[in-house]
């Protein structure tokens, strides 16, 4: 990319009541969001601003951590990002208070997993969308040792 900043776009439809669709221009796949049932006239079944504030810190942890792993030459047979927010009133008003990001990282030699820790504790580091929010981020990293089965 030629330029340091990049833009990005998504417009929601309100279908009715809580529930409406996001698409970008740039995708071809929508995603219908609500209110979660947690809140009053919350919808069940669907993906909410929760669930989408929360992916986007995984999603970003593992696009960061497999560019790093690749650029460190570091070869892995599998990741899966757990990935739990705590909501809380802040001054009388609900927020995201808390974050705990659980990446388990299969290798299959042990030799390189303390390579592989460093590597996941740099791409909690670089994440552009943990930077970007003020929420706490408990980062709980596993390394695990073999081959899929």
């Amino acid at each position: 990319m030629s330029s340091n900043q990049h833009k990005y776009q998504v417009d929601l439809q309100w279908n009715e009541g809580r529930i409406g669709t996001l698409r970008s221009p740039a995708l071809d796949d929508e995603i219908e969001v609500a209110t979660p049932p947690d809140f009053d006239g919350g919808v069940e079944g669907f993906w909410s601003p929760e669930h989408l504030f929360l992916s986007s810190v995984s999603s970003c942890f593992m696009t960061t951590f497999t560019a790093i792993a690749e650029y460190s030459k570091l070869a892995f047979e599998d990741l899966q990002v757990k990935a739990i927010a705590k909501l809380g009133k802040v001054d009388g008003k609900f927020a995201v208070t808390e974050i705990t990001l659980q990446p388990e990282l299969l290798i299959e030699d042990e030799k390189y997993a303390d390579k592989a820790r460093r590597i996941m504790e740099k791409a909690e580091e670089a994440c552009l969308i943990t930077r970007s929010i003020k929420t706490d981020i408990i980062f709980d990293p596993t390394v695990n040792i073999g081959a899929l089965k």
